[in-house]
C-alpha cells in the first residue's frame, strides 16, 4: 500500500509545503471548491421561480410541474453515499472533477431541452453531479484541513451553501423577468462558472492517493438509492397525485423500506460496505445525522413556502420574492463565518451549536406569527434569526462527526451526514407542502363555501386574475397556511436542539485527514 499525490508527487510535497499545507495552498483549492459547490447548490433552487414560464412554454402538464425540480433532487440525495464510498477508494481530485462535468453536461442538455421529457432526464444528470460535489468538496476539506483549523473554513462553506439555497430563486425570477435572457439561462448561468471551478482545481488540487484494494458494494449501493427513491417519489407525489392514506401509499412504502431493509442486512454482511453501519455505533455520528436531517426541515421547507409566502400572500413578483429573502442569507452569511473563526480560535464548539439550535427554533416560532399584513421589516427580521441558527449548525455538525471518526471513515461520515440532510431537506417539503394544500383547501372552503371557485388548494392562484374583494382573503389564506407551517416546523427544530445538546464536546484534532490516515496506516492510531 502507497500513498502519492493526484500529481504524481510523494504524498506531503503539496506545492511546497510538507506536512500540513499554507494557508495559501488551502484557500487557493478551496476556491475552485467554493465557486463548484456554488452553482451545484444554485441549480437545485434556481427553478423554482422560474417553472410556470419553463411549463408553459414547453407545453408540460401539471403533473410534471413537481418533477422538474425533485428529479433532480432525487437524483443528488439518492447517490451522495456512493460518491462518499468513491472518495475513499479512488482519486478525490478526478471525482469531483467528474462530477462537475456531469454537472456542464446536465445543465447544456436542459437549456436546450425542445420538451419536458427531455428537460426531466436532463436534470437526473444535473443531480448526479450535484450529489458528487456536494458530498465530496466536504470530504477533500477534511482531507486538506485539521479539524482544529476546520471551523474557519467550515464556516465560509457553510455561508455558501446557504447563500446558494437561498439566491437561487432571486437569481431564477430576475432571469425569468428579464426578457432578453429568458428561463433557459438558469440552466446556462452555471455552465462557465462550473467550468472554470474544474481548470482552478486542476491547477490547485493536490491530494494524496491511497493506493489500495478496491471493493465497491455495487449491490448495496443499487438497493440504497432504489429505496431512497422510492421513498422519495412517495413523499413527492402522496397529497397531490393520490391520498396520504392509500393503495399507493401502502405499495411504495412497502417497496422503500423493504429495499432498505435489504440495503442494511447487505451492507452488515460486506467487508467494504457503501455506509459502514459501525460508524453509527458512535454517538457523536448518529447524533449529528439525526441534527443534520432536521436542519434539512428547516433549512429547505423555510426557502421553499417563504417564496410562496411573498408572492400569494403578500402579492410581491418573483423578482421581489427573491429580494426578500436577503436578510436570510445574511444571517446565514454572517452567523456561519463568525461562528466557524471563533471555533478555530478558541477550540470550543458545543455551545455555538447549542445557540445555533436554541435561534432556529426561535426563529421557527417568530415566523408562525406571520399573516397578510405583517410589514417587511417584521418578516426579514424573522428570516434573518432563522438564518443565524441555522448558520451556526449546518456546516458546524459535519465538522463534530469529522473530528470523531478514524480517518478511513471520513468519506463515508461525511457523504452520510450531507445525505441525510438532504434526505431530510427533500421529505420535508414534500411533507409540509402537503400539509400546506390541505390548509389552503379548508380554509378556502371555510371562506368561499364547499365550491372555491378555483381559489382552493388544488391550484396555485393568480392574484392579478381575482376580484379584489377574493384577492385579500386568498392572500389572508395563504399567509395563515404559511405561518402554521413554521408553527410545526418549531417542534422538529427544538428535536435538532435535543440532539445536539446530547452531544460531548471533545477537543478539535490539529492534524489533516491525510496525515491522519498515514498515521493509522502507519500504527499511529487517531
Amino acid at each position: 500500500m502507497s500513498t502519492e499525490t493526484d500529481a504524481g508527487l510523494p504524498a506531503g510535497n503539496d506545492g511546497g509545503a510538507t506536512g500540513t499545507r499554507s494557508r495559501r495552498d488551502v484557500i487557493q483549492a478551496m476556491s475552485g471548491l467554493m465557486l463548484g459547490m456554488f452553482v451545484s447548490i444554485l441549480a437545485s433552487t434556481i427553478v423554482s421561480n422560474a417553472l410556470p414560464r419553463i411549463i408553459a412554454d414547453l407545453r408540460g402538464s401539471q403533473s410534471v410541474y413537481t418533477w422538474v425540480v425533485t428529479t433532480e433532487l432525487l437524483a443528488m440525495t439518492a447517490t451522495v453515499p456512493l460518491w462518499g464510498k468513491l472518495a475513499d477508494l479512488y482519486s478525490r481530485k478526478l471525482l469531483i472533477q467528474l462530477s462537475l462535468g456531469l454537472f456542464v453536461v446536465g445543465s447544456l442538455i436542459a437549456g436546450f431541452s425542445p420538451n419536458v421529457e427531455v428537460l426531466i432526464a436532463s436534470r437526473v444528470v444535473q443531480g448526479l453531479g450535484a450529489g458528487g460535489m456536494t458530498a465530496l468538496a466536504t470530504i477533500v476539506m477534511a482531507a486538506m484541513i485539521p479539524p482544529r483549523e476546520m471551523g474557519r473554513y467550515a464556516g465560509i462553506f457553510g455561508a455558501v451553501f446557504g447563500v446558494g439555497t437561498v439566491a437561487g430563486p432571486l437569481i431564477g425570477g430576475v432571469l425569468v423577468d428579464t426578457s432578453w435572457l429568458g428561463w433557459r439561462w438558469c440552466f446556462f448561468i452555471g455552465v462557465p462558472f462550473t467550468l472554470a471551478s474544474i481548470i482552478l482545481l486542476q491547477r490547485t488540487l493536490r491530494l494524496p492517493v491511497v493506493r489500495k484494494e478496491v471493493k465497491v458494494d455495487y449491490l448495496g449501493a443499487a438497493l440504497i438509492v432504489g429505496g431512497v427513491s422510492t421513498l422519495l417519489v412517495w413523499s413527492t407525489l402522496a397529497g397531490h397525485q393520490f391520498e396520504w392514506a392509500s393503495g399507493w401509499t401502502a405499495l411504495l412504502v412497502a417497496i422503500g423500506v423493504g429495499l432498505l431493509v435489504l440495503a442494511v442486512w447487505v451492507e452488515s454482511r460486506v467487508s467494504d460496505p457503501i455506509v459502514p453501519l459501525t460508524i453509527f455505533a458512535n454517538r457523536t455520528v448518529a447524533l449529528t445525522t439525526l441534527a443534520s436531517a432536521l436542519v434539512g426541515v428547516a433549512m429547505f421547507g423555510g426557502t421553499v413556502f417563504l417564496s410562496q409566502y411573498f408572492q400569494i400572500g403578500m402579492g410581491k413578483t418573483p423578482t421581489q420574492a427573491g429580494l426578500m429573502s436577503l436578510p436570510m442569507i445574511f444571517g446565514l452569511l454572517v452567523s456561519s463565518t463568525v461562528a466557524g473563526s471563533l471555533i478555530t480560535r478558541w477550540g470550543r464548539w458545543k455551545v455555538f451549536l447549542v445557540a445555533g439550535g436554541a435561534i432556529m427554533v426561535g426563529g421557527m416560532l417568530l415566523l408562525s406569527t406571520i399573516d397578510a399584513d405583517t410589514t417587511v421589516f417584521t418578516v426579514s427580521l424573522h428570516m434573518a434569526v432563522l438564518g443565524v441558527g441555522v448558520g451556526m449548525l449546518m456546516q458546524n455538525l459535519v465538522l463534530v462527526a469529522q473530528n470523531d471518526v478514524p480517518a478511513r471513515d471520513l468519506g463515508a461520515t461525511t457523504s452520510t451526514l450531507t445525505f441525510f440532510r438532504s434526505l431530510g431537506g427533500t421529505i420535508g417539503v414534500s411533507a409540509l407542502g402537503a400539509v400546506l394544500a390541505t390548509r389552503v383547501e379548508t380554509l378556502s372552503a371555510e371562506k368561499f363555501g364547499p365550491v372555491a371557485g378555483g381559489t382552493g388548494g388544488s391550484e396555485v392562484p393568480d392574484l392579478s386574475l381575482l376580484p379584489e374583494p377574493v384577492r385579500v382573503v386568498v392572500r389572508e389564506i395563504y399567509a395563515t397556511a404559511t405561518a402554521e407551517l413554521f408553527l410545526i416546523g418549531a417542534p422538529i427544530a427544538l428535536l435538532a436542539l435535543v440532539a445536539v445538546l446530547f452531544l460531548k464536546e471533545k477537543p478539535l484534532k490539529t492534524m489533516s485527514g491525510d496525515e491522519r490516515l498515514a498515521a493509522e496506516m502507519a500504527g499511529g492510531g487517531h
